[in-house]
């Protein structure tokens, strides 16, 4: 078998052909890792640098994520950053790849949002030069797969505590963003709203001079990191409806708090679901882990898969430490 690829992109691609039994024949092509056995089934994987290191898949953990997802009819799914590395966006906490480990900038704080606006300036700089990459990322396996089992009606929701859209580019309806969405820009004076899309094209005619690169490495929140230079004068529109000077993405930024419907959605679902699907987070920050703490608090399973340590571990029933994109295929169709 030969299998010539070139691809040009900043992401290694590999090809696997994978089977739910064992054993594995394993070929490297350079880039190209195939896994060969007796059913064929082609899967495209591309190789994120901003997946952390991880061990090889045990068939055991394969097996019991198999068995929980097999014995459940209702499960939630609660995503994190973690889920979409494997589509090239960075989450913030995994060892010696995740923003945090590469870089000493933090994500901007509300109130700093509100207050200050050579704040907000920096913001939508950063937010503009990175927003055609960020907009253009693909979903993944995991992604596809949660789509699946929702079409097979496993899956009572998926919340995700991502901005990025992948799940729904997935195809999945029912997605409840926990943190809200990059793609809808509002005003906080009034009612005005306006697709990120165009927003972008706003700011493109007010500042011709700024040149997007595809060098800059994206953050999960969309934007990029910038010299103090290519920030200064960069001019950030007015809300064309109330005239005032807070538009702002729909997102739930560090510091600020969800809205109260979206709580009491979350606390529906825990309660209708029976079970928990943990996939890609560190449950650091206390949205997510207060719905891990809801569901255990009413008798109920939960299972996380994440590369790392996360702050549930004591609470969940497994665990297991594996990329998505080499535990998922092994899983029953």
């Amino acid at each position: 078998m030969v299998l010539n690829l070139k691809f040009n992109s900043e992401y290694s691609t590999s090809i696997r052909i994978v089977t739910n039994t064992e054993p594995f024949n394993i070929m490297i092509f350079n880039t190209c890792k195939v896994i060969l056995n007796s059913s064929k089934s082609l899967i495209f994987r591309f190789n994120s640098n901003f997946v952390p290191k991880h061990m090889p898949v045990q068939s055991s953990d394969a097996n019991t994520l198999d068995r929980f997802i097999k014995e459940h009819k209702k499960i939630l799914v609660l995503t994190g950053a973690g889920i979409s590395t494997e589509s090239g966006i960075p989450d913030y906490r995994s060892a010696d790849v995740g923003l945090y480990a590469r870089s000493k900038n933090r994500p901007v704080i509300y109130q700093q949002f509100i207050k200050n606006p050579e704040v907000r300036i920096r913001y939508w700089a950063r937010n503009y030069v990175g927003w055609p990459r960020f907009s253009s990322m693909s979903p993944n396996y995991a992604h596809k797969f949660l789509k699946n089992l929702e079409d097979k009606n496993k899956i009572v929701h998926i919340i995700t505590q991502n901005v990025d859209n992948l799940h729904t580019k997935a195809g999945s309806k029912n997605v409840l963003e926990l943190h809200g969405t990059a793609y809808v820009v509002h005003c906080l004076k009034c009612d005005y709203t306006i697709d990120r899309h165009k927003f972008q094209d706003v700011l493109s005619s007010l500042n011709p001079q700024v040149s997007i690169k595809e060098l800059y490495s994206v953050r999960p929140d969309g934007d990029v990191e910038l010299p103090p230079e290519e920030i200064g004068g960069f001019k950030v529109p007015e809300c064309p409806k109330c005239q005032g000077n807070l538009l702002i993405p729909r997102l739930v930024f560090f510091g600020d708090n969800l809205p109260k419907k979206r709580v009491q959605r979350v606390n529906d679902f825990v309660e209708e679901c029976d079970s928990l699907l943990v996939m890609g987070s560190f449950l650091f920050v206390y949205s997510g882990y207060r719905i891990v703490l809801g569901t255990k608090f009413v008798n109920k399973p939960v299972a996380v898969v994440n590369i790392g340590p996360t702050r549930g571990d004591d609470w969940v029933d497994f665990k297991i430490e594996a990329r998505f994109g080499e535990i998922l295929p092994l899983l029953s169709p």
